[in-house]
């Protein structure tokens, strides 16, 4: 079955470079678009797709009361921010807010599609700057922890997380992630495609119980398995 998508973008060339990429799928449909934040809640209510781009800067209304409306609408959606705003407090109030990938503009158009099949997939994806924000966060606040004299817990012995479950291919992937590759660049590193690059990202996910590129790194760097 092709996957269904709706695009929620206000800038006219935006919306048109996303329609044109989604267009030169076949296993994608576009099944409606909308320029502004009102066009966009209507869409939502009218129209139930499998995976909602929605930019954040609407002219009208915030992108996140968006996202949450199209999750509350339609259960089981996906929903996968495309915006130009790289900064923690637009990436963490998407991610509260219930989207499931963050993707910068600029981003190329294989990038795009191969985000968009992770999602139905059931991965996260997120631009490689993005990944870098959050690596950087989640080192700040480790780093404020141990200053404060703060322990972390320990991790749950039920967690997947033994490195023996991660192949040879996988951990090569992981330290490929590590350094900020796309998935095409990391499919032509390695001489295989990037939808199989987006196979294997799902499993290493879930056997180290993470949703994001950010959380794969850094979960491989306590293992050991890559360097920060």
């Amino acid at each position: 079955m092709p996957t269904t998508i709706a695009i929620i973008e206000d800038n006219p060339e935006f919306r048109r470079r996303f329609t044109d990429v989604i267009e030169a799928e076949p296993e994608l449909v576009l099944v409606g678009s909308a320029a502004n934040g009102m066009q966009g809640r209507a869409l939502i209510a009218s129209i139930r797709a499998d995976v909602y781009l929605i930019d954040l800067g609407l002219p009208d209304m915030d992108g996140t009361a968006l996202i949450r409306e199209a999750l509350a609408t339609h259960p089981g959606c996906d929903v996968l921010v495309i915006t130009v705003f790289a900064d923690d407090a637009h990436i963490l109030a998407s991610i509260e807010a219930g989207a499931t990938g963050y993707l910068l503009k600029d981003s190329a158009s294989a990038d795009i599609v191969e985000c968009i099949r992770t999602l139905v997939s059931g991965g996260s994806p997120v631009s490689p700057l993005i990944a870098r924000r959050i690596l950087q966060k989640v080192r700040t606040e480790q780093a404020a922890a141990v200053i404060a004299g703060v322990a972390r817990p320990p991790p749950s012995p039920n967690a997947p997380v033994a490195v023996s479950t991660l192949t040879e291919r996988e951990i090569q992937i992981l330290g490929l992630l590590g350094k900020g590759l796309s998935y095409g660049e990391i499919g032509a590193a390695l001489f295989i495609s990037a939808h199989t690059v987006a196979q294997h990202i799902k499993n290493i996910y879930r056997k180290l119980a993470v949703h994001s590129r950010g959380e794969a790194v850094y979960a491989a760097s306590k293992l050991g398995l890559v360097a920060l």
